[in-house]
């Protein structure tokens, strides 16, 4: 009953970190689980519910208030992120509401593909929303995830019909989503979307090669080389020619 009411959540872990969770210094917090399977996934210990540790609400939200005047100072805030985030729609829910009531920017770090869980109204909690589109092609999209694309499509037209501030974020993995017309399609995508601030380009790495080992997972992009400076910045053009802000 608690877990349903939203009063306890499965949380991995949290950090402070500056200038990578949105803007000024932020609270990330990881949240337990995820729909989604991603190949390149750097948080595969994020993955299952179970796995993370049980918090109260008000527990996680007062350790959050704590870092209130270095929010203030450097115009950050906390980020949810996971995982997914909306794996966990009450919870996440009623942390936004209490952040936001204590005057706390709130940003979520989401794949969009659980966007249904939010009303419309939900998405006024909102004050960032980082979404990952991380292919405009449907069949790469689920050779990638294992999902369909649509639900991150819908999600990112309610955002933009909404209003939302929204930074969206594309993982240039060489062979797999770096192709030129995959990526004109999530440029063709994002570009419709006016309410988009910005788009970052993340080069694919493998840092997180030790962590699927240690899970006995299946990691399919052993023998995947980074992309080299000059091949994300010819990604990231195309995303210039649309008028898009690329990082």
């Amino acid at each position: 009953m608690a877990v349903r009411a939203g009063d306890i959540g499965s949380v991995h872990s949290w950090e402070l970190v500056t200038a990578v969770d949105g803007p000024g210094t932020r609270l990330t917090v990881f949240l337990a689980g995820c729909p989604l399977r991603c190949v390149y996934c750097h948080n595969p210990d994020t993955l299952k519910m179970r796995d993370g540790t049980a918090v109260r609400e008000s527990d996680l939200v007062e350790k959050i208030a704590r870092y209130k005047a270095v929010f203030d100072a450097t115009g950050g805030g906390v980020t949810f992120s996971g995982g997914e985030p909306m794996m966990q729609p009450v919870f996440l829910k009623r942390l936004l509401k209490d952040c936001k009531d204590r005057g706390i920017h709130t940003n979520i770090d989401t794949s969009g593909f659980l966007g249904a869980n939010f009303s419309d109204e939900d998405l006024n909690l909102l004050d960032l929303v980082m979404m990952d589109v991380k292919s405009g092609n449907p069949e790469i999209y689920k050779k990638v995830t294992g999902r369909p694309l649509e639900p991150t499509l819908k999600f990112g037209q309610r955002l933009a019909d909404n209003g939302n501030r929204v930074w969206i974020r594309f993982v240039d993995v060489p062979g797999w989503t770096d192709d030129k017309d995959n990526v004109e399609r999530v440029a063709d995508i994002v570009a419709q979307w006016p309410n988009v601030e910005r788009l970052e380009v993340l080069p694919f790495h493998q840092m997180a090669r030790d962590k699927w080992a240690d899970l006995n997972m299946e990691y399919k992009l052993e023998d995947v080389e980074p992309p080299s400076k000059e091949q994300a910045e010819e990604v990231r053009d195309i995303f210039r020619s649309r008028g898009l802000t690329v990082y």
